[in-house]
């Protein structure tokens, strides 16, 4: 079965190929939340809030498209555009909460399933240093939707490091949290593999105990992972590695993909 709203800690892993070899881990924890279920734990959990201050919160305006819109009729919208059917699709976000009034998310998974449980549909929400936001919107194969498995890929659209180009496609691999969490992010160019980054962790129930945890255990983590950005981009400098020009921002802060397309990443 789908898990519903549940913490995960775990740890992820950066590494560059070329041109010269960079690698990176730190621990991390991620919420995987049900978008129906949040005000529900707002409630029931007294170090968790949505909108206002806490240990750890979750405020909306951190997500999607920056309008006035909710975030669940952002994403129902997004869907419709992909040709997904959105009736009765629960929508499970998986991300790193605000820690003290503070968060920084590199990138956030929207798990899209309908009421069996199967895997209909990817959002792949990606947040620069920048500030800008751009998600990436990809039906899952008919195929893997039973098993949750995730085989897709999408043309880089967001300018998120002066050490990459724009010239670049994304693949994403992985499955549908349950007790674990296994994904991976791998950018190419015309050379090949450039970047992966791995994100993998384990199931914990979301409760208060959990949570006084895993922030006792990794104070401040999202001010910790902007700092530790900068600071491996500082090294990446040291090292030689070439900037890149900023481009024109996307005209749309979405990519959207059909589900009859066949752009879909394979392999």
């Amino acid at each position: 079965m789908t898990p519903t709203s549940a913490l995960y800690r775990g740890r992820v892993i950066h590494q560059r190929t070329r041109p010269t070899g960079h690698r990176l881990s730190y621990r991390v924890f991620w919420l995987l939340l049900d978008l129906d279920d949040i005000d529900g734990l707002d409630r029931r959990l007294r170090l968790f809030s949505r909108n206002r201050f806490n240990l750890l919160a979750f405020h909306d305006r951190d997500y999607g498209d920056g309008s006035t819109a909710t975030l669940r009729s952002q994403i129902e919208a997004w869907l419709d555009r992909a040709g997904v059917d959105t009736a009765g699709v629960a929508v499970r976000l998986l991300t790193m909460p605000r820690v003290l009034g503070y968060v920084f998310n590199p990138i956030s998974f929207y798990f899209c399933h309908r009421p069996d449980g199967a895997l209909v549909a990817m959002i792949y929400e990606v947040t620069s240093t920048f500030g800008v936001r751009h998600s990436y919107v990809l039906p899952v194969r008919p195929e893997d939707q039973a098993e949750g498995a995730i085989r897709q890929g999408a043309a880089k659209a967001l300018y998120v490091s002066p050490f990459m180009g724009m010239d670049m496609t994304y693949e994403f691999r992985g499955h549908a949290p349950r007790e674990r969490l296994d994904m991976t992010v791998r950018g190419l160019d015309a050379d090949g593999l450039l970047i992966t980054a791995a994100m993998l962790g384990r199931r914990r129930p979301l409760q208060d105990p959990e949570l006084l945890s895993v922030a006792f255990a990794q104070p401040f983590m999202t001010l910790k992972v902007m700092a530790a950005i900068h600071w491996e981009a500082l090294r990446l400098w040291l090292k030689g590695v070439a900037l890149t020009r900023q481009p024109a921002p996307a005209c749309e802060p979405v990519t959207i993909q059909h589900a009859s397309s066949e752009r879909q990443g394979k392999g």
